[in-house]
């Protein structure tokens, strides 16, 4: 058994995980800093900074002497399929449309003002432009969505660029109608379980699928279309108990034949939601392109593949999300590779001058490497385990596979086939992805006792120290 809660010496310590600054409080008399990442630098927790944000858990937590009583300000997101009435799904369409307006608008202003040499506006001049287009005759319609809306799109540009210069993201791009339509209200909402409607400035009560209770109170309500349906995803925020984890520690290996191998032995199949369903794809994808374009057939053929891509996409969720259950469940620390899916997945076509090898064969692996969503699985075993009190830790997946567990030889010729792992030097014999998730169970292991200890860093605990070393 791993326990893995830290014992603060009686003192009444606030502590935060990932809310955007260091948190720092009064304690006794003195003050005490602690810094957000928990047993990890601060790049553990983002599996690919380059493609998307940050994966860890908002937590806040309280402890209490002498009985350590902890508890969470868990921040959780409830997504619901809405039920609008014609009027209403106009509305919604109007509203996504103009805050991706105001959002490529005010992009575009931006790059000019870059191309110009001066300097970027901020958030606040930004409004002040909003303001300016509300009144233009040319944009006046504008005024019909909510001023808290396009505002918050502004926010979100003002957000992209942060990371981007954070390189955390590539570079804003400006959105296409279609592509991740959404709006969100900070305030304003109000939601009725009882009778399963939700009410939304300038639309209304709007129906919805009650498929379980709200928790908390309600921060903010994003509205989103996706396959041709539209969502309401409510954010919400309350305090929990944090329970003391009680389980043990585990490795996983990630891989293609094999979704996850633990180093227990045990292993998930991989669910390869996406090859099930490309035939069927394919298929409606050929008969949408013969119709023609934007015709009463068209629409119908799109939304048959909307409905398969959704099919997909649901399928691979609810799997990752048995999975990342009952891992989380199971075990108090979790070890698991830092994976650069991009980069693992990236086009091997090269260029006219210079063409690419094994195109074919690399895109076939590229298609099965993103088909297992191994990001999502990482972003939901890192809130999950931190709601029942455990720790994900994240390792560099070098020589994982190569290194004999039992006499520490490192070779290529010690992975004989794909499932076969027999080491040259001492004769060991085991399933390779076994002898993965036992090495990263061990680097997992090394990073911990540097990171608690400050101690200086073995090569498996990664090139970057974490911050909690340095503030405890």
């Amino acid at each position: 058994m791993v326990n893995l809660p830290i014992h603060l010496f009686q003192f009444s310590l606030k502590v935060s995980a990932d809310l955007g600054e260091q948190c720092s409080e009064a304690v006794d008399g003195g003050l005490i800093e602690y810094s957000p990442a928990i047993f990890g630098h601060k790049d553990q927790m983002n599996m690919h900074g380059e493609n998307a944000v940050s994966a860890r858990s908002d937590v806040v937590e309280f402890f209490h002497g002498p009985n350590y009583i902890v508890i969470m300000q868990r921040l959780q997101a409830f997504k619901y399929v809405l039920r609008p009435d014609g009027q209403q799904q106009r509305q919604m369409r109007r509203f996504a449309g103009s805050c991706r307006f105001v959002f490529n608008k005010a992009l575009a202003l931006q790059q000019e003002r870059r191309e110009q040499g001066e300097k970027k506006l901020g958030y606040a001049e930004l409004c002040k432009q909003l303001t300016q287009w509300k009144r233009d005759g040319s944009t006046a319609w504008l005024a019909d969505t909510p001023s808290q809306a396009l505002q918050q799109t502004l926010k979100d540009l003002e957000r992209a660029y942060t990371n981007f210069f954070a390189k955390r993201a590539d570079f804003p791009r400006f959105k296409k109608k279609g592509h991740g339509d959404s709006f969100r209200y900070p305030q304003g909402c109000k939601l009725d379980q009882g009778n399963r409607r939700l009410f939304l400035p300038k639309l209304g009560w709007v129906r919805y699928r009650n498929s379980r209770d709200v928790l908390g109170v309600i921060k903010n309500v994003t509205v989103s279309q996706s396959n041709g349906k539209w969502y309401a995803a409510i954010q919400t925020e309350r305090e929990v108990a944090v329970p003391i984890h009680h389980g043990g520690a585990i490795g996983i290996d990630m891989g293609i034949a094999r979704f996850a191998t633990l180093s227990d032995g045990g292993f998930y199949a991989p669910l390869n939601s996406f090859k099930r369903h490309e035939t069927a794809l394919r298929k409606a994808q050929q008969a949408m392109s013969r119709k023609t374009t934007f015709s009463r057939n068209w629409k119908k053929a799109k939304a048959r593949v909307q409905r398969i891509h959704s099919r997909i996409g649901h399928a691979r969720r609810d799997y990752l999300h048995k999975c990342s259950t009952t891992i989380s469940q199971n075990h108090a620390m979790v070890c698991i590779e830092d994976l650069q899916v991009r980069n693992m997945s990236r086009s091997a076509a090269g260029t006219a001058a210079a063409p690419g090898r094994n195109v074919r064969a690399k895109s076939g692996l590229n298609k099965a490497i993103l088909d297992q969503g191994w990001f999502e699985f990482r972003r939901q075993l890192d809130y999950k385990l931190a709601w029942q009190g455990g720790h994900l830790i994240a390792v560099p997946p070098k020589n994982t596979s190569r290194t004999c567990p039992c006499c520490g030889h490192i070779s290529a010729d010690n992975r004989q086939s794909q499932a076969l792992f027999v080491c040259v030097a001492c004769g060991f014999e085991e399933n390779a992805d076994v002898v993965g998730a036992i090495n990263v169970l061990r680097a997992g292991h090394a990073r911990l006792a540097c990171e608690v200890s400050d101690a200086l860093m073995s090569p498996a605990a990664g090139p970057h120290r974490s911050e909690l070393s340095a503030s405890v």
